[in-house]
């Protein structure tokens, strides 16, 4: 079934999941209408898996961002200063995503292009390559860029990949003098490739865009969830600078939140900027698809809402990029692959949650929502996709919690050098502007412990100030575990699953206290207002007899004088 996220180790047919499909086929059904229209529904549900996941749209090129992660991570791992430049060049520049030919035309353009016209050429071996207008253009333009055509199949999705990379392949890259056809138009052309293939789609370019596409100019902006990091850093490019304060060995310049990345050496910066590339650029911009799709979804219309389809499924492409496979069971590089390192160390793997190996449980609930969300999205159910974009986003926190919590502990508890203590740090900024806008006070008390260059780190009040915030975020107890431990085969001591009932029972008597406590202080102040008024008002009454009192004296005497005379 396509709904389900499947494992060659288990299948899982879970009640919930299928209640909630046969109610999605109803409404489904209701809103299409006529059979041939559910027909033309199945029919997009065609294009090649992600982990599991059909897409209703092309997405391989989106998916593949994820072979840039990889690269960068590769030269990283050298830990030299030429390999750092070269993974920051990937960082900036790209090289696997959106790639196109920058190539000048030359007698320019014989007509205006518009963005989306077919363009072909030849590679080096005289074969044809496939391209499309990267934008308008004007009649004489004469450097235009033209974006390869990507295909259905991941492994073999685009052939021109060079960009910043140090292993290029352009096998499929146009020759470098040669001629394009637009139209009826052959018009020759010269370019340099290895310089002036380049990519339209960077990790870098998930910060560096943010401002207009998650706070100021889309629909829905600002979206919920950049507000609180934009509020916390005070920076739209948070997750740039973060990167780039570490690649250059600086400190950042936040409102909040700051990081000192000259006290670190290789170790400490590869773990910063190989986490923060993943965990904050490309994970903010995950929600970004989603609200994306939202924005542009039309309520009952079952054959509008394709652009928000295809924006649903960038999301998918991004929390889980093109390594994963078809069936999510090889080793990838973002987010769905963080969440399936994290269940083995917290005991939250498996179809309940209760494994030590596995695909996540997370990923399980995860690849269902994705499944539900793209189907209520095609159905033109927009609010019941709000609903689930919301649950979402709420456990796309939980691994950045867990592994905040995990090298809390190693650092607190087990003397973890710079390392874990870089992890820990990035693992924290991944997640902090989230608990700020629950509990403010929490917040401060995992950047404390949790920050570049921290004295020390109390494990213990660090997970106490996460799980303050567990119910704001709409997080439990079991979603998060107990940090696990393999040699003693039972959870490290004190770092236990807290008890949703007892700790939502504890906010909540907390926040009876501080009502009671407002009510007290309120009461006090009004029953205090209250008397003063009633002091002033007998002060008033005894003066106003007294006036009387006087005036009846003053009208006693002239009446006095008056009969004198």
């Amino acid at each position: 079934s396509q709904f389900f996220y499947h494992s060659p180790f288990t299948v899982t047919y879970k009640m919930n999941l299928s209640i909630a499909l046969l109610a999605m086929s109803l409404a489904a059904a209701e809103a299409v209408g006529s059979d041939s229209r559910l027909a033309n529904l199945r029919r997009k549900l065609s294009f090649q898996k992600v982990a599991g996941y059909n897409p209703g749209s092309q997405v391989t090129d989106h998916c593949a961002i994820d072979l840039d992660q990889a690269a960068i991570e590769s030269q990283l791992l050298l830990k030299t200063p030429e390999s750092f430049e070269n993974a920051r060049a990937i960082y900036n520049k790209g090289g696997n995503s959106k790639s196109y030919a920058l190539i000048t035309i030359t007698n320019g353009l014989t007509s205006a292009v518009n963005k989306g016209d077919p363009i072909l050429g030849k590679n080096a071996e005289g074969l044809e390559i496939r391209g499309k207008a990267y934008q308008d253009y004007v009649q004489g333009a004469t450097q235009i860029k033209v974006q390869y055509s990507t295909t259905d199949i991941q492994e073999t999705y685009v052939e021109c990949q060079v960009g910043a990379l140090v292993e290029t392949n352009m096998v499929g890259c146009f020759v470098d003098n040669g001629a394009i056809t637009i139209g009826d138009d052959t018009m020759s052309y010269a370019y340099t490739p290895a310089e002036d293939n380049r990519n339209g789609r960077t990790i870098a370019g998930f910060s560096t865009g943010a401002r207009d596409k998650m706070r100021l100019t889309c629909k829905g902006c600002p979206y919920t969830d950049f507000a609180y990091f934009y509020n916390y850093y005070g920076t739209d490019e948070y997750a740039h600078e973060f990167v780039e304060a570490a690649f250059e060995g600086r400190r950042t310049q936040f409102d909040n939140g700051n990081a000192d990345f000259s006290q670190y050496d290789y170790i400490g910066k590869e773990q910063i900027i190989k986490k923060a590339t993943a965990y904050m650029n490309t994970f903010m911009y995950v929600i970004r698809e989603y609200e994306d799709a939202l924005d542009d979804c039309e309520r009952s219309c079952m054959n509008c809402n394709e652009g928000s389809v295809h924006a649903w499924d960038e999301g998918v492409c991004f929390y889980t990029g093109s390594i994963e496979g078809l069936d999510g069971q090889a080793s990838g590089k973002l987010l769905h692959e963080l969440a399936d390192k994290r269940c083995a160390n917290f005991k939250t793997c498996g179809s309940e949650g209760f494994d030590l190996s596995g695909p996540s449980k997370l990923n399980y609930d995860m690849f269902s929502l994705f499944a539900m969300g793209n189907y209520q999205i095609q159905s033109g159910n927009c609010a019941a996709a709000r609903t689930t974009t919301n649950e979402i986003i709420s456990k796309m926190y939980i691994p950045m919690i867990q592994g905040t919590l995990r090298y809390a502990y190693k650092v607190g508890q087990l003397s973890g050098g710079e390392k874990e203590k870089a992890e820990g740090a990035v693992f924290a900024a991944a997640v902090l502007p989230r608990i700020h806008a629950a509990n403010p006070a929490a917040a401060e008390t995992i950047y404390q412990n949790m920050k570049v260059g921290a004295p020390s780190t109390d494990f213990a009040a660090v997970k106490g100030a996460f799980e303050s915030a567990y119910e704001h975020m709409g997080v439990t107890c079991g979603e998060v575990g107990g940090l696990w431990s393999d040699a003693d085969n039972n959870y490290y001591a004190g770092m236990e699953p807290c008890d949703d009932a007892t700790l939502f029972a504890s906010t909540n008597e907390v926040e009876a206290n501080s009502s009671n406590v407002l009510a007290v202080i309120l009461g006090s102040v009004f029953g205090g207002l209250f008397a003063i008024v009633l002091i002033m008002w007998f002060v008033e009454k005894r003066r106003a007899k007294k006036t009387m009192a006087e005036l009846a004296v003053f009208k006693a005497t002239g009446d006095d004088i008056k009969d004198l005379n």
